[in-house]
């Protein structure tokens, strides 16, 4: 339980001096010929954190108000914030740091600035276990929104083993392979993390599942992957595409980033995708 006290004049001199010290392109927006303000408007913000503006403005000015801990996750996202900073900001909104719902997990700042440049590219952040922490629009459109999930359904792994829907925009004779590296991968996580972590929770929710159980018995590790990825789009079909990662190994966070060949039709087709946005292609997905 919480027993820490809003501090609600420093939360706001924090917030400003974040906001001012940030510039647009740290967070991927473009600078207009007029800007005039020094650091990011209050606007921007808002809608990097997912708050109104009006609520910031009240932050700023010292609220008496307890952020909750899911608002204070989004403005630690939003503002870019290392995890030292991340910290101090759950101090000053009057929660402790630590026993945080994995919902509200803290995403590596490094990566997100190099998301914030891919936003016509499809992209995303996986935690450790499988857990899709944020997506781009064209990644949204590609592989639906891998974001909305609770409970042990955030786990990639989980819901593979678990959900014949989670394997519908994957080329069927790769699900071999998917399922044995995703294996070898929660294996390799369950034996860092030790007995009691969220990975040996896992294992143990899956070991009932035959597929799983059985993969578990091989004692493989290592595996890893192919850089060439083979989707089964529901609107546009096949498409071949190159997953290049970005590992961030103090969060144990990987940026995932697709691309096609040029001059190729799965490079059409993702650029289709990019077009066209989430709307018509997010649908559902694993």
């Amino acid at each position: 339980m919480d027993d820490v006290k809003l501090d609600g004049d420093g939360l706001a001199a924090f917030l400003r001096g974040r906001r001012l010290a940030l510039q647009p392109e740290d967070v991927g927006l473009r600078r207009g010929p007029r800007r005039r303000t020094s650091g990011l408007r209050r606007e921007e913000v808002a809608e990097l954190c997912g708050m109104s503006a009006d609520y910031l403005v009240r932050l700023e000015r010292g609220t008496k108000s307890k952020p909750s801990r899911q608002m204070a996750a989004a403005i630690a996202r939003g503002l870019r914030l290392t995890p030292e900073e991340r910290n101090h900001l759950f101090l000053l909104c009057g929660h402790r740091p630590d026993a945080l719902d994995p919902r509200d997990a803290h995403i590596s700042p490094g990566l997100l600035r190099v998301m914030d440049r891919l936003q016509d590219t499809p992209a995303e952040i996986i935690g450790p276990l499988g857990d899709t922490l944020q997506q781009t629009p064209p990644a949204v459109a590609l592989l639906g929104d891998e974001t909305r999930h609770t409970g042990s359904t955030r786990s990639a792994f989980y819901r593979w083993f678990t959900d014949p829907a989670a394997r519908a925009r994957y080329l069927p004779e790769d699900h071999g392979l998917h399922s044995r590296v995703y294996v070898s991968v929660l294996r390799a996580a369950a034996t860092a993390q030790g007995s009691g972590s969220s990975a040996a929770a896992l294992v143990a929710q899956l070991q009932q599942y035959q597929e799983f159980a059985e993969l578990w018995q091989r004692q493989e590790v290592g595996l890893r992957w192919s850089s060439a990825k083979r989707f089964v789009h529901p609107e546009v079909g096949r498409i071949d595409l190159y997953c290049q990662t970005l590992l961030d190994p103090d969060e144990g966070q990987s940026l995932l980033i697709f691309t096609a060949t040029p001059g190729t039709e799965s490079y059409d087709k993702l650029a289709l995708l990019s077009v066209l946005g989430t709307d018509r292609f997010a649908g559902s997905a694993s």
